[in-house]
C-alpha cells in the first residue's frame, strides 16, 4: 500500500483537495486505479470533520450492502469498533414497491438515524435515504455522513442529485461511477484519518 500510495501521489497531478479530502481521494484512487476518482469525489463542507468526530463517538455504520460492510471490518476492529450493520440483512423480503434493500435501509433509519450511512450499489436506497430526510423537521436526528457512491446506469445520477438536494454531510462520487469498493475505500480513509487524530 505504502508503494502504490507513493505512485499516486507522483501521477495525481494538480488538485484542489485539502490533506484529509486527498487522503480519502488517494485511497479511492487506490481501490479502483482510476484516477478519474481525482475530479469525481465531492465533499460538502465539514463532512469529513463530523464524520470523523462521528467515528470516534462510536456510531454505528450502517451499508447497503454486505460487499462494503465486508470491505470495512478489518480497519473497523482495528480502530473505534463501530457497529457495523448491512441494510439488506435487516429485510428479508423487500416491502411492496421498494427493493429489499430500500426496505432495509428504512429499517436502518429507523433505528439508528444518527448513523454513518455508506451507498456503494443501490441507488434505491439513496433515493430511499434522501425522501426520508425531506420529510423530516431539522431538529429531528438525521445521520452524521451520507456517503452516495452507488454504480451503474438506473437512478444512478438521479440518486446522487437527490442527495445534492438535501442539507446532508455528503461525500459523493459524481456520475456513474461508484461501487462498493469506493465506497468501502472512503469509510476506511475516514477511520483512519479519525485513529490518527486521536482514537
Amino acid at each position: 500500500m505504502v508503494q502504490s500510495f507513493a505512485v499516486i501521489d507522483q501521477e495525481i497531478g494538480a488538485h484542489g483537495f485539502s490533506p484529509a479530502e486527498y487522503a480519502i481521494a488517494r485511497r479511492v484512487i487506490h481501490s479502483t486505479a482510476d484516477f478519474e476518482f481525482r475530479d469525481l469525489l465531492r465533499f460538502s463542507p465539514g463532512a469529513i470533520a463530523g464524520a470523523i468526530r462521528a467515528l470516534q463517538q462510536g456510531v454505528p455504520i450502517v451499508t447497503d450492502v454486505n460487499m462494503v460492510k465486508q470491505g470495512i471490518l478489518s480497519v473497523v476492529a482495528q480502530t473505534f469498533r463501530n457497529p457495523v450493520i448491512s441494510a439488506i440483512d435487516q429485510a428479508t423480503v423487500a416491502a411492496p414497491g421498494q427493493t429489499r434493500t430500500e426496505t432495509g435501509l428504512l429499517a436502518c433509519l429507523a433505528q439508528y438515524p444518527e448513523a454513518i450511512y455508506a451507498i456503494g450499489n443501490a441507488p434505491t436506497a439513496l433515493l430511499a435515504l434522501c425522501a426520508w430526510v425531506q420529510g423530516r423537521s431539522p431538529a429531528e436526528p438525521r445521520p452524521a455522513l451520507v456517503i452516495g457512491a452507488p454504480v451503474g446506469f438506473i437512478a444512478v445520477v438521479e440518486s446522487k442529485l437527490a442527495l445534492t438536494q438535501t442539507d446532508l454531510p455528503q461525500i459523493r462520487v459524481e456520475g456513474r461511477k461508484g461501487g462498493s469498493p469506493v465506497a468501502a475505500a472512503i469509510i476506511n480513509a475516514l477511520l483512519v484519518l479519525a485513529w490518527e487524530q486521536g482514537g
